[in-house]
């Protein structure tokens, strides 16, 4: 068992971090922007994780698979806390995590997207396969209740962008 000291900080966020996303495993918990807080004393481990939905199916298997990863590197008491407050926003996303949608062939969602996206404005969406900005909105909905279905026209081929919130 490892004896936890305020030390460990850094250790325990890239270990925390470096959980993937069960949704999308191209993408990391750090690079999502889920992984909100890190905190290490005497009393064990605690990790703070924000939901990208209110009720996202994803969490219980996110929460699991940080104590795990903790566990498996020698910490012993980790708590696992799901924060809802501020509500997660896709601008907590990195340019890494962005990167790695669009490798993974998901068009990640605008930058500093801003309250015109709560209204249903849609900034260029470049399809994540050719690059084309020749692309329409097929559905708000797509494979999970955080990305939207969209298609290509120059290439003709479908595909999910991550919404932005």
């Amino acid at each position: 068992m490892v004896s936890v000291t305020t030390l460990d900080l850094a250790r325990v966020r890239a270990i925390a971090g470096a959980v993937v996303d069960p949704e999308i495993p191209a993408l990391s918990i750090a690079d999502l922007g889920v992984l909100r807080d890190v905190r290490v004393g005497d009393g064990g481990v605690e990790v703070d994780i924000t939901p990208t939905y209110l009720g996202c199916p994803a969490m219980n298997v996110i929460a699991w698979e940080v104590e795990a990863a903790l566990a498996q590197a020698g910490f012993g008491d980790v708590r696992v806390r799901l924060v809802l407050s501020p509500a997660w926003t896709t601008d907590w996303m990195t340019q890494a995590g962005r990167d790695a949608l669009r490798a993974y062939g998901i068009a990640p969602p605008a930058a500093r997207a801003g309250r015109r996206a709560l209204f249903g404005a849609d900034d260029e969406t470049q399809c994540p396969r050719c690059g084309s900005v020749e692309t329409e909105k097929l559905s708000e909905f797509g494979s999970t209740a955080c990305k939207a279905l969209w298609r290509c026209t120059a290439c003709r081929e479908p595909f999910d962008q991550f919404k932005c919130l």
